[in-house]
């Protein structure tokens, strides 16, 4: 008998604060205490349809640091960029990707 064990999805009641705000703005930010289901959170109701990367590893750090206009083209929108307090010089070109396409929510 094997022993796996199976994660079920918590249902969150900011779920539909987060959806109202990717309607409404071209980004958003969730911060919160470390464990508390973020990331978690956002793939379940973006990670269908948006890019994932966490800037946590020290490679993708560095390539961000090394061309962040580079790397966000590797990284489109829509994305979530998990552990961005490990790169906040990415944010500059974030911004100057949103101004872009004002337009475009989420």
């Amino acid at each position: 008998m094997s022993s796996s064990i199976h994660h079920r999805y918590i249902p969150r009641a900011l779920e539909p604060v987060l959806r109202k705000a990717a309607a409404q703005f071209p980004a958003v930010v969730l911060t919160g205490p470390r464990q508390s289901g973020k990331t978690t959170l956002l793939k379940h109701i973006f990670g269908e349809g948006s890019g994932y990367v966490s800037l946590e590893p020290p490679d993708v750090r560095a390539a961000a640091a090394a061309d962040p206009r580079g790397f966000l083209d590797l990284h489109p929108a829509p994305a979530i960029f998990d552990e961005v307090q490990y790169a906040p010089d990415l944010l500059p070109y974030i911004k100057e990707n949103i101004d872009r396409r004002r337009h475009v929510r989420g």
